[in-house]
């Protein structure tokens, strides 16, 4: 009897170890064996690019292997999004994802991909309010001035938006409900395009990324109107909330946030987390984001999920109050 007990027990611990396998031998596979590529669903040149590149970076040099940045823009960041969720499961492949595309697309159109079924968050990223700014030549001087013109005259006042479901779109339409007027939305492919048509005079506003819009407000070529968070950005003193200058309560953030296809084994989601948020609590890190108007948002693997969720029920019912649909 004890002799059947002792070979009962050693088989036990054979299959313990036989299960184990796979999660050592995937530990032993990070970093991927080929170069990570980190994707991004905009154009370089705007705010997602420029928070890409640095924490890539960082990351590149943490875990020894290359992470090249890929652009790949359209559709307000969906194209990447379910490329990334049909892409491939090894680790080699992380996205750097937006709201549009992860809690606001989703309501309006169907996107190829569901965010919380074939996505998997690996950790925050960053987040930031967006500054509705104007042309310097344009004549509007104040948040005053802005919204008389687009009342006084109801679809002469266009902004522009990274793509349609994008955090800029939402913000502008959030915007338009609170003030009781109407604009005309212009969606581009990215930040940077939409900044060089802004710079152009081909619209009225934007409600840009910071690191898209400081150089421009530091030249004079744009006017800053009023930030979109809650409290004034260290960065823009000077500049009023849209809560404190006309819209109690207003709030819309921007942000970025790390996921890959949920195909990936968990052991090298919770690596890749692991990485991701020593590198956005590097404190070097954090003075190289804030330059750019950028603040870290690391978080669990739990919390982006649950971040996501509450973000995905309010812009839904944004969507639906506007009747806002897809291109």
């Amino acid at each position: 009897m004890i002799q059947r007990q002792r070979i009962a027990a050693a088989a036990l611990c054979l299959i313990g170890f036989v299960f184990a396998l796979p999660s050592a031998s995937l530990a032993q596979d990070f970093p991927p064996k080929r170069p990570v590529t980190m994707i991004v669903g905009f154009a370089p040149g705007g705010a997602a690019d420029a928070a890409a590149r640095l924490i890539a970076k960082a990351l590149a040099e943490n875990i020894g292997q290359s992470v090249i940045v890929d652009n790949k823009a359209g559709a307000g960041g969906n194209i990447a999004h379910q490329q990334v969720a049909n892409g491939p499961a090894d680790g080699s492949v992380i996205l750097l994802g937006s709201i549009g595309p992860l809690t606001i697309a989703p309501h309006m159109m169907k996107v190829g991909y569901d965010p919380f079924k074939d996505l998997a968050p690996l950790s925050g990223g960053v987040h930031f309010p967006n500054v509705l700014v104007v042309n310097a030549n344009s004549g509007i001087k104040s948040l005053a001035d802005f919204v008389a013109q687009a009342k006084r005259a109801p679809g002469t006042v266009s902004y522009a938006s990274t793509g349609v479901g994008s955090a800029s779109h939402l913000t502008g339409e959030l915007f338009a409900q609170r003030v009781g007027a109407e604009m005309v939305h212009v969606p581009y492919r990215g930040g940077a395009p939409a900044m060089q048509d802004l710079l152009g005079g081909r619209f009225t506003g934007y409600f840009a990324a910071p690191p898209s819009a400081l150089s421009h407000l530091e030249t004079g070529r744009l006017t800053a109107l009023a930030t979109t968070g809650l409290t004034r950005p260290a960065y823009m003193p000077n500049i009023p909330t849209l809560a404190e200058s006309a819209l109690p309560g207003f709030e819309a953030l921007n942000w970025y946030a790390f996921v890959a296809s949920a195909k990936t084994p968990t052991a090298l989601l919770d690596r890749w987390n692991q990485e991701i948020v020593k590198v956005l609590t590097d404190p070097a890190m954090r003075d190289a984001l804030s330059k750019l108007g950028l603040t870290p948002h690391p978080t669990t693997r739990t919390q982006l999920t649950d971040f996501m969720t509450t973000e995905s029920q309010k812009w839904g019912t944004i969507v639906r109050e506007r009747k806002i649909t897809g291109e």
